[in-house]
């Protein structure tokens, strides 16, 4: 069973984990009627207050105190309201824009140690070889235990060029591991696309930035070119999406979906966080960018697509494979998604600082709440590696309930690990000699060859090199390792 998750974070790279975000920068004070203020529980706030810089061991300074106050008033709502000082908000911005400062790799604080959720294409630390699941146990000299998220975040940041030594857990690795990584400043691509063969291409979405539409457009405009004429089939590749801006995912399902067909509605105690939202201009180009899709061809409403998706793919990238798959414009094909169905808020403080707030939930076209739950695959197929220590949006703690389904709000169980352990065996010649990460959509990429199987009317296999046993008995045998547990490689 999976530890409990206590914060869900970012470090190093200020990139959104996972994170769907409404950049509405409205005052929602101004919005709801303000009840009456608990003058009893403020007073007692302003005596806690007041003992604390009067009696503690140390000075304090009255801003740290409040700010820390305003980081526990966030936290104790849900894994993904939090206070940004300035920094942090400057930090945010950035992140959607498509460039920050770091190393590149999303993480969340699990028993004291910062957990690796993804690193990020092409930064820093996904060409070091980090990996998720990933225990990092040392920035440097200073021990990581004991240190709050933030302060791990402010070690990682830094000025580009510069280096930090991080020492890091693997699950079946006997010894530490030491990674040496230079600070840069990372510009994410978030669209990129290759030309597979007369008839198909592909697109990867590695996250829903400010220009991630428009970048779609270039993409689509120019394997359309490449191709000369339509496609018999497009691979959308959102695994390891964390998600981003709301608008940007909307305008990305509208480039495959007729007009005003309906992508994603919210739901949430303000008027303004009642929203439904439409393949049309007015909901995804919000920014005046005018309407970037107007000239992608119109051939791509009608071409079969298969979505790949993992247990990385979340919030924005969720609420695409959902509106696609509820209006059965795409197969669905890979392995449950991670969960997050809430929209954050954005809303400046004047000192510029900024709170991030659960404002709604978002639900798919057909009414389905994602939340704690995520997107199930039509077409369920492993890629052959461990997701035991995989984290998903139900493992964290205070994660906001799924309205639809109660049964949505408890974990997933663990793993078959007789079949896990099948699983492992079967790869682990395979990718013993393999060095990082698999490159999407090359030949060793199981679920994109599956995928490509799917469109060409192939038969898909749903785990790679797994001989199927017709026992439970025969399984056992299959499973025993044949190496010690230490050599297994994910």
């Amino acid at each position: 069973m999976r530890n409990t998750v206590e914060k869900f974070g970012l470090i190093g790279s200020g990139v959104l984990v996972g994170v769907l975000i409404s950049l509405n920068f409205s005052v929602l004070a101004e919005k709801i009627a303000s009840p009456q203020l608990p003058i009893d529980d403020l007073r007692m706030f302003a005596e806690v207050f007041s003992k604390v810089k009067s009696d503690y061991v140390e000075p304090v300074e009255d801003k740290k105190l409040i700010n820390e106050a305003l980081t526990g008033m966030l936290a104790g709502l849900d894994p993904h309201s939090t206070f940004m000082d300035a920094d942090a908000f400057k930090d945010l911005q950035a992140g959607t824009q498509g460039e920050f400062g770091g190393l590149g790799i999303e993480v969340a604080m699990e028993d004291g140690l910062v957990k690796v959720v993804t690193p990020i294409e092409d930064s820093p630390a996904f060409k070091a070889g980090l990996k998720s699941g990933d225990l990092i146990t040392k920035l440097d000299d200073t021990q990581v235990r004991g240190l709050a998220l933030n302060d791990a975040v402010k070690k990682m940041r830094g000025k580009p060029d510069t280096p930090i030594v991080l020492t890091v857990l693997r699950k079946n690795e006997p010894k530490p591991l030491t990674f040496t990584l230079m600070r840069a400043v990372i510009k994410t691509q978030s669209v990129k696309n290759k030309f597979i063969e007369p008839g198909y291409g592909y697109v990867r979405i590695t996250q829903f930035q400010e220009h991630t539409g428009e970048d779609l457009a270039k993409a689509l405009k120019s394997l359309h070119d490449q191709n000369k004429g339509a496609f018999k089939g497009l691979v959308l590749d959102l695994r390891n999406n964390p998600g981003g801006l709301l608008d940007a995912a909307v305008g990305v399902s509208a480039a495959f979906l007729p007009k005003d067909d309906l992508v994603v509605y919210t739901e949430g105690r303000v008027a303004d966080s009642k929203m439904h939202l439409t393949a049309t201009p007015a909901d995804y180009a919000r920014r005046g960018h005018g309407d970037y899709l107007k000239d992608v061809p119109a051939d791509y409403k009608k071409t079969p697509i298969v979505v790949l998706i993992n247990e990385g793919s979340a919030s924005a990238s969720e609420i695409v494979a959902g509106a696609l798959q509820d209006h059965k414009r795409a197969t669905i094909l890979g392995i449950q998604s991670f969960g997050k169905g809430s929209v954050q808020t954005i809303l400046p403080i004047n000192n510029g600082s900024a709170i991030k707030l659960t404002t709604a939930r978002y639900f798919t076209p057909n009414g389905r709440s994602i939340q704690a739950r995520g997107i199930v695959p039509d077409i369920n197929v492993d890629d052959g590696y461990d997701h035991s220590n995989s984290i998903h949006e139900a493992d964290l703690g205070k994660h906001l309930s799924n309205p639809k389904d109660a049964d949505a709000n408890k974990p997933a169980g663990p793993r078959d690990e007789v079949k896990a352990e099948a699983i492992r065996k079967a790869n682990e010649k395979r990718y013993a000699e393999q060095k990082g990460p698999i490159e999407p959509a090359s030949k060793d990429d199981f679920q994109f060859v599956q995928a490509m199987n799917q469109l060409k009317g192939l038969p898909v296999t749903k785990t790679p090199d797994l001989k199927v046993a017709d026992t439970a008995a025969d399984v056992k045998s299959e499973a025993k390792p044949s190496v010690k547990p230490a050599e297994i490689k994910k």
